[in-house]
Protein backbone atom coordinates (compact mmCIF):
# COMPACT_ATOMS: atom_id res chain seq x y z
CA UNK A 1 0.00 0.00 0.00
CA UNK A 2 2.76 2.29 1.07
CA UNK A 3 4.17 1.87 -3.08
CA UNK A 4 0.58 2.57 -3.89
CA UNK A 5 0.14 5.64 -1.87
CA UNK A 6 3.83 6.82 -3.46
CA UNK A 7 2.75 6.48 -6.60
CA UNK A 8 -0.58 8.69 -6.42
CA UNK A 9 2.19 11.68 -4.35
CA UNK A 10 4.50 11.31 -7.60
CA UNK A 11 1.41 12.64 -9.80
CA UNK A 12 1.65 16.07 -8.27
CA UNK A 13 4.93 16.75 -10.49
CA UNK A 14 2.71 16.11 -13.60
CA UNK A 15 3.93 19.33 -15.18
CA UNK A 16 6.32 20.51 -17.40
CA UNK A 17 9.73 20.97 -15.47
CA UNK A 18 10.21 24.28 -16.11
CA UNK A 19 10.03 25.74 -12.45
CA UNK A 20 13.41 25.53 -10.47
CA UNK A 21 11.79 24.44 -7.27
CA UNK A 22 9.73 21.51 -9.04
CA UNK A 23 12.51 20.37 -11.13
CA UNK A 24 14.23 19.94 -7.93
CA UNK A 25 11.24 18.30 -6.13
CA UNK A 26 11.48 15.71 -9.19
CA UNK A 27 15.13 14.93 -9.44
CA UNK A 28 15.32 14.45 -5.19
CA UNK A 29 12.37 13.06 -4.47
CA UNK A 30 10.47 11.68 -7.56
CA UNK A 31 13.42 9.99 -9.48
CA UNK A 32 16.45 9.65 -6.70
CA UNK A 33 13.66 8.94 -3.61
CA UNK A 34 11.96 6.26 -6.16
CA UNK A 35 15.51 4.67 -6.77
CA UNK A 36 16.24 5.04 -3.06
CA UNK A 37 12.76 3.50 -1.95
CA UNK A 38 13.99 0.81 -4.70
CA UNK A 39 10.22 1.45 -6.48
CA UNK A 40 11.76 0.40 -10.17
CA UNK A 41 8.04 1.11 -11.70
CA UNK A 42 7.85 4.45 -9.99
CA UNK A 43 11.45 5.10 -11.29
CA UNK A 44 10.73 3.82 -14.81
CA UNK A 45 7.57 6.42 -14.91
CA UNK A 46 9.96 8.68 -14.56
CA UNK A 47 11.30 8.61 -18.20
CA UNK A 48 9.79 8.91 -21.26
CA UNK A 49 8.51 5.78 -23.28
CA UNK A 50 11.90 6.61 -25.86
CA UNK A 51 14.19 7.78 -22.68
CA UNK A 52 17.64 7.03 -23.57
CA UNK A 53 20.39 6.78 -20.36
CA UNK A 54 24.50 6.65 -21.21
CA UNK A 55 26.80 6.32 -17.84
CA UNK A 56 30.63 7.26 -18.05
CA UNK A 57 32.82 6.10 -15.81
CA UNK A 58 36.94 6.53 -16.01
CA UNK A 59 38.33 4.96 -19.09
CA UNK A 60 35.45 1.99 -18.96
CA UNK A 61 33.57 1.78 -21.79
CA UNK A 62 30.51 3.63 -21.98
CA UNK A 63 27.25 1.95 -21.36
CA UNK A 64 24.10 2.79 -22.63
CA UNK A 65 20.23 2.21 -21.87
CA UNK A 66 16.87 2.83 -23.18
CA UNK A 67 13.80 2.10 -22.44
CA UNK A 68 12.65 0.43 -25.47
CA UNK A 69 15.21 -2.08 -26.98
CA UNK A 70 17.30 -0.01 -29.45
CA UNK A 71 20.69 -1.23 -31.17
CA UNK A 72 23.66 -0.85 -28.51
CA UNK A 73 21.91 -0.54 -25.80
CA UNK A 74 20.94 -2.42 -22.78
CA UNK A 75 17.18 -2.17 -21.48
CA UNK A 76 17.01 0.54 -18.62
CA UNK A 77 14.69 -1.36 -16.52
CA UNK A 78 17.70 -4.38 -16.11
CA UNK A 79 19.89 -1.68 -14.93
CA UNK A 80 17.54 -0.41 -12.14
CA UNK A 81 16.95 -3.78 -11.37
CA UNK A 82 20.30 -4.83 -10.84
CA UNK A 83 21.38 -2.05 -8.75
CA UNK A 84 18.20 -1.92 -6.45
CA UNK A 85 18.72 -6.08 -6.51
CA UNK A 86 22.37 -5.96 -4.98
CA UNK A 87 22.33 -2.49 -2.97
CA UNK A 88 20.97 0.02 -0.59
CA UNK A 89 21.21 3.13 -1.88
CA UNK A 90 20.98 6.66 -0.89
CA UNK A 91 21.46 10.11 -2.15
CA UNK A 92 22.03 13.56 -1.35
CA UNK A 93 24.09 16.74 -0.65
CA UNK A 94 22.69 17.91 -4.15
CA UNK A 95 24.01 21.04 -5.85
CA UNK A 96 21.46 21.65 -8.78
CA UNK A 97 22.06 23.97 -12.33
CA UNK A 98 18.93 24.51 -13.98
CA UNK A 99 18.18 25.72 -17.48
CA UNK A 100 14.05 25.73 -17.32
CA UNK A 101 13.43 27.18 -20.44
CA UNK A 102 15.25 24.33 -22.56
CA UNK A 103 14.19 22.07 -19.75
CA UNK A 104 17.63 20.73 -19.22
CA UNK A 105 19.35 20.47 -15.81
CA UNK A 106 22.50 19.34 -14.32
CA UNK A 107 23.18 18.05 -10.24
CA UNK A 108 26.27 17.01 -8.43
CA UNK A 109 25.55 15.09 -5.64
CA UNK A 110 26.62 12.41 -3.20
CA UNK A 111 25.71 8.42 -3.53
CA UNK A 112 26.35 5.84 -0.96
CA UNK A 113 25.93 2.30 -2.05
CA UNK A 114 25.64 -0.42 0.59
CA UNK A 115 25.94 -3.90 -0.43
CA UNK A 116 23.21 -6.38 0.75
CA UNK A 117 24.20 -8.95 2.17
CA UNK A 118 22.58 -11.28 -0.29
CA UNK A 119 23.64 -9.40 -3.29
CA UNK A 120 26.40 -9.69 -6.17
CA UNK A 121 28.82 -7.54 -4.33
CA UNK A 122 28.06 -8.50 -0.49
CA UNK A 123 32.07 -8.71 0.10
CA UNK A 124 32.93 -4.98 -1.58
CA UNK A 125 31.78 -2.89 1.58
CA UNK A 126 29.68 0.01 1.00
CA UNK A 127 30.66 2.57 -1.56
CA UNK A 128 31.22 6.54 -1.57
CA UNK A 129 30.54 7.97 -5.45
CA UNK A 130 30.66 11.20 -6.48
CA UNK A 131 28.04 11.47 -9.18
CA UNK A 132 26.81 14.53 -11.56
CA UNK A 133 23.90 13.88 -13.57
CA UNK A 134 22.65 15.97 -16.87
CA UNK A 135 19.01 15.91 -17.56
CA UNK A 136 16.82 16.43 -21.12
CA UNK A 137 13.36 16.83 -20.04
CA UNK A 138 9.94 16.01 -22.09
CA UNK A 139 7.34 17.44 -20.15
CA UNK A 140 7.72 15.97 -17.05
CA UNK A 141 9.63 12.99 -17.78
CA UNK A 142 13.05 12.52 -18.16
CA UNK A 143 14.04 11.87 -22.16
CA UNK A 144 17.97 11.74 -21.51
CA UNK A 145 19.80 11.33 -19.20
CA UNK A 146 24.11 11.23 -18.91
CA UNK A 147 25.48 9.55 -15.76
CA UNK A 148 29.08 10.50 -14.68
CA UNK A 149 30.66 8.97 -11.68
CA UNK A 150 33.77 8.66 -9.81
CA UNK A 151 34.22 5.77 -7.43
CA UNK A 152 36.66 7.49 -5.14
CA UNK A 153 36.33 4.58 -2.46
CA UNK A 154 36.95 1.38 -4.84
CA UNK A 155 38.16 -1.81 -2.98
CA UNK A 156 41.59 -1.45 -3.43
CA UNK A 157 41.82 2.07 -3.05
CA UNK A 158 42.26 3.12 -6.42
CA UNK A 159 39.48 4.62 -8.69
CA UNK A 160 38.12 2.29 -11.02
CA UNK A 161 38.58 2.57 -14.81
CA UNK A 162 42.40 3.42 -14.12
CA UNK A 163 44.93 3.04 -14.59
CA UNK A 164 44.67 4.30 -18.39
CA UNK A 165 44.86 2.14 -21.12
CA UNK A 166 48.65 3.19 -23.09
CA UNK A 167 48.67 6.15 -25.60
CA UNK A 168 50.03 4.88 -28.86
CA UNK A 169 53.44 6.48 -29.60
CA UNK A 170 53.48 10.14 -30.48
CA UNK A 171 56.89 9.69 -31.40
CA UNK A 172 57.50 11.24 -35.52
CA UNK A 173 54.16 12.95 -35.18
Amino acid sequence: MAGVRQRIINYAWRMPLTDREAVIKFVEHTYFGSVQRQDIAAVMDCFTATATVIIRHGDNPVRQFSKVKQAGTDNLQDFYAHLCGNYAAWFGDFQHYIDGGAQRSACYFTVQLTPKPDGLYAAAGRQTLQNCNFFDYDGDRIRHMIIYYSNTGSVDGTPTGYPQQASPSREGV
